[in-house]
Order: structure tokens, then sequence, then C-alpha cells
């Protein structure tokens, strides 16, 4: 699979709020015991026993009337959490609103702001998400109870993992596992957030015995909920190295599991991955049927990576039994959803800049007023000495000036830098998915108005998993830069290359005429099968196969060029690799779609 993630927002924390246990004021001498008894056995079970806390939640609505005030936000709080539990984000976010701005418990509140930054996350407004976070980290000092820290901690790990701030994630996991070395509940859950981060970043060395190291550990304290989460991320790894059989039985085995959960995004992610093991090993109404029970329990069309792997498992099985209105139209839905997958991706580490940028603009706002405050007070202190005390509040001044303009132009220049890698694939430099797409249809419409030619080619390099699993990561990124170098130096600047997923990368080429494309793609070709004799790659032998479709057959559609071009790049494998292959199919009318 190309360039899995996983975002585990309610899975990794959001179910950590509240997990730890409530350290907080609520009992009222003037309400029964047994109320206050029952709030903390709900707040204790909402992962470890689902079905009792939503029993314990019924029977605290029922008692409302014996509740006080500050019992009452704090139902408040339990009912908001599950809300998000189901993906009512907005019915959340509403109670928790109410109880951050009402509620004179400073922990309650501040619990409830740990909720609220998690529920902005998985509305995917990460910039919000962050500057909330902020905001609690700030208040941190003043909060003593040990648990709540606990959460402040594992919101800020998983946060910052989601940002692609690993190390800062990691080290996060690392100050928490120390400060609570005996306690088996917070371990499963930041050992949870810790392997997320590791899995994203790509550092498997060991890996296996961590994984199941965090299952036994979660197992004993009895929250499946995290060990189902792990052991995604096992199915997902052995879908990846070419062993889908071994993951359909994990699976498998704890699906049922899964589905008396109730926890739809976690369902989601299982009913994805099986389709995708499915379809890799040639179970295809199985594929069918997974993939169609993620489209069918999408919540609001929020679950965008489930639902990109599930329209692209259903375009390869309708394109496979040759079906290209069906293919088309899931084509259409699986890039919709990859590129919502893809803008949720690039904006929560650009949100992660943009307020990181903020806060250091604010602190030089402060530092400026500091020193316009020193200046006053130099004015003031030498007003007697005229000539001198001018001469140096003008110098002071130019300073400050110089100052504040070296610091502005660092924060644009450093604004600007982010947006530009926003749109670059960090390991090769070229564009990625998200603005490969959007680059190209642009230029697209301005080659359809003057009535200029287009080719698009697809690029696949042959063999690569087992480059990956013979020789390592690292040697398999080398490859992919070297052979992006290698194309670049056949490329004009007008051209648009990025790179869409794993080792496969596009090319558009306007005003190319589908001849000329033709021999530009072939030097591309022996380029790459050259670069085997290169010290970095060394004994490897490199190859690729080209698919290429161009506008005077399929028209000026992105989507229908990427069509006819993969079923080039498929024939082009299929005839055995290592080749270019052209599509002649012609463009087929909107509405058959």
């Amino acid at each position: 699979m190309h360039a899995l993630r996983f975002r585990i927002v309610w899975l990794t924390v959001c179910l950590l709020l509240g997990s730890f246990g409530p350290s907080m004021a609520l009992c009222d001498t003037a309400t029964k015991p047994k109320v206050a008894d029952l709030l903390v056995q709900a707040d204790n079970s909402k992962t470890s026993d689902h079905d009792r806390f939503l029993r314990l939640l019924n029977e605290l609505h029922a008692d409302s009337a014996d509740l006080s005030t500050e019992q009452k936000f704090y139902l408040d709080y339990l009912q908001a959490w599950q809300n998000g539990y189901q993906g009512d984000y907005q019915a959340s976010t509403s109670l928790i609103d109410a109880l951050i701005e009402n509620s004179g418990d400073t922990i309650l509140r501040f619990r409830g702001g740990l909720l609220l930054v998690n529920t902005l996350a998985e509305r995917s407004r990460f910039d919000e998400a962050f500057k909330q976070l902020n905001l609690l980290l700030g208040e941190l000092p003043e909060i003593s109870d040990p648990d709540v820290r606990a959460q402040a901690f594992t919101t800020a790990a998983y946060l910052y993992g989601e940002a692609g701030q690993y190390g800062l994630a990691s080290s996060y996991a690392d100050k928490l596992l120390k400060d609570h070395p005996a306690a088996d509940e917070i371990s499963c859950k930041i050992t949870f957030v810790k392997l997320g981060a590791l899995y994203r970043d790509g550092k498997f060395a060991g890996i296996g015995q961590q994984f199941q190291n965090g299952i036994d550990l979660c197992l004993k304290v009895g929250d499946t909920l995290y060990a189902n989460g792990i052991r995604f991320f096992v199915a997902s790894l052995d879908v990846q190295q070419k062993k889908s059989g071994q993951a359909i039985q994990l699976l498998t085995d704890h699906d049922a599991e899964v589905r008396r959960s109730g926890y739809q995004w976690q369902i989601s992610q299982f009913d994805a991955l099986l389709s995708k093991a499915y379809l890799d090993t040639g179970h295809i109404e199985q594929a069918r049927e997974s993939a169609l029970r993620v489209i069918a329990q999408s919540v609001q069309d929020q679950y965008a990576e489930s639902l990109s792997m599930a329209y692209q498992v259903l375009y390869m099985i309708e394109k496979g039994d040759g079906n290209p209105a069906a293919a088309l139209a899931y084509h259409e839905q699986y890039m919709k959803a990859s590129q919502r997958y893809q803008d949720a991706l690039s904006s929560r580490v650009l949100a992660y800049q943009i307020v990181q940028q903020e806060l250091l603009s604010k602190k030089l706002q402060i530092d400026t007023l500091s020193k316009q405050n020193q200046i006053l007070q130099l004015q003031q202190a030498f007003g007697r000495k005229k000539g001198e005390a001018s001469r140096l509040y003008i110098v002071l001044l130019l300073m400050v000036v110089a100052f504040i303009a070296f610091w502005a132009y660092r924060i644009k220049r450093s604004q600007l830098r982010f947006m530009g890698l926003a749109r670059r694939d960090g390991l090769t430099g070229i564009f990625n998915r998200q603005h490969f797409v959007t680059a190209s249809e642009q230029q697209l419409q301005a080659c359809r108005k003057s009535a200029r030619e287009v080719c698009l080619v697809l690029i696949d390099l042959d063999h690569f998993k087992s480059i990956n699993d013979t020789h390592g990561h690292s040697v398999g990124d080398r490859v992919l830069r070297r052979t992006v170098a290698t194309c670049q130096a056949h490329l004009r600047t007008s051209d648009i290359f990025g790179r869409l997923g794993g080792e496969e990368f596009g090319i558009v080429l306007p005003d190319c005429p589908l001849e000329k494309a033709l021999g530009r793609v072939e030097l591309m070709r022996l380029a790459i099968a050259s670069v085997t004799a290169d010290d970095d790659v060394s004994g490897i032998c490199i190859s690729a196969s080209f698919g290429v479709a161009s506008s005077s057959n399929s028209g000026y559609e992105l989507r229908q060029l990427l069509i006819h071009a993969d079923e080039a790049l498929y024939g082009a494998k299929r005839d055995g690799r290592n080749r270019v292959n052209v599509s002649l199919a012609t463009h087929q009318p909107s509405r058959a779609v």
C-alpha cells in the first residue's frame, strides 16, 4: 500500500480523556454518595467496559435530579465523551463549550479543554487544536493532579506525532512513562501512542516484539480497544509486506470483538484494511463486501482514509471485471477521498508550523514592547543630558527597528518555506499527490483553451517491494531519490512531476505530442535501468514500467487521463515490465459515468 497513515484521534487520545480517573472534588455533601460513586465508576469504565459505562450513563441521566451543579457538569463531560466516541462531534463540542464557560471546577474545565482538542483534530481543524493545546500547556503548571497532567502529556504526544514531530511526541511519551512506571493502564495507552509515532516514522526495527508487548500490556488491564488498535498496526504492516493472509487471519479473529465495541472509527479501519487484504489474496467478493461496509458506515463522510482505501479497492474490482463506467465512478470517488485525506495530513503539519510562528510573533511583540519601555526609561533617566541622551535614544531606536524588521523578515520567510514544504513530498522533494493533482488540472485547462496537446505519464518501479524487503527501507529510499533525479534530467521546467504514492510517480508533459512524449519517456526508461551501476544502489537491478495517455485520445480531464494511463501501465506490467506502453483508448462521454 502507498503511504498508509493512521489517524487514531479518538482511539489514541480522546479515549484517554477520562481513563486516568477524575481526581476532582465533585462530591457534594448534600447529594447521595451513590451518585458521586456512579460518576467515578462511569468515568473509569469508558474503555475497559464500555457496555457498563453506557448502563451507568443512563442511570445517571435518570437520577440527574440528585446531582449537584458541578456533578451535572461532570455528567455533561461524560456525555460529551460518548458523543465523540459515536462520531457526533457537534453535540460533543456544544456540551464541552458550555462546561468550559460555566463550570467552577478547574480540573473539570481542564479535562474538557483536552477533550475539545481531540474533537477539533478529528474535524481537521488542526490550527484551532494546536492553539487550544498551547493554552492548556500554559495552564499545566497550575494543575497538581498527576492523572490529569498525564492526560495533558498524552494529548500533546499524540497531536505532535500527527504533525510529524515524532521526536517531540516521543519525548512526551517517555516523560509520561517515567513519571508513571507502575501504572499499567497509563502504560498501555502511552505505549500505543509511541508505537503509532514509530510506525508512521517508518522505524520498523524490532517493532514486531514491541507490538506484542503492547498488546499483552493492554490485555493485562482489560483494554481491548487499545489492544485492537495495536493489532491494526500489525495487520497493516503485514499487508505492506505482502503477508495479506496473515493480516486477514488477525483481523477476522478480532472482528466480532471490534464490532461489539461500537467504536465506528475502528470498525471502519478494520473493514478498509480487510478489503485491501482480500483483494490482494484474490477473494474478490469478500473484498467488495468489506469495502461497501466502509462506505455504508461512514459518518458524514469523515473517515477519509478508510473511504479512500475502500473506493480504490472497488475501482480495482470493477476495472478487473471489465466495467469501465463503474470503475470510472469509483475512481472519481477514490480521488476525492484521497485528496481529502492528503489535505488533512498536510493541514495538520502546516497548522503546527503556523501556530508556532504565531507564538514566536507574539513573543517578538512582547520583546518589542519591553524594548520600547526600556527606551522610555533611558530617555527619562538621561533627560538632563540632552545631547548625549538624544544620540543614545536614536541609536537604540534604530536598533529596535532593525531588530523588528529582521524578525519580521525571518517569520515571513519561514511561513513561505512551510507553505512550500506542504506542497512537496518529504522524501524526494517533488510535488506530493495533492499538489500534483491541483497543478495538473490547472495546466490541462490552460492547454484545453489553446488546443495544445498534453501527455500524462505514470511510472511504477518494478519489484520495488522486494528491494525494500531484501535491502531495507533506507536503500529503498535512496533508489526512489535516485530515480527522481534521473527523470528530472529529462524534464523541462514546464513539466509537472509528482509522487503519487510509494513507488508510483506521475508526469504531465504540456505542449508535447504523443510521438515526442514516447521518445522522451523511452530515454527516461533507459536512464533508470542504468542506475544499477551507481555506488548508492550497487548490485540492485532497477527498472520501471511506464503508461502514457494523450489528450488527443483521452481528452483534457485529469481523471480520464489517469485511468487510461493506469490501464497502459498495467499492460506494461503484464507484458513483462521495464517497458513503455501507450493507451489508445478514446475519451468516454461524462454521461456514461
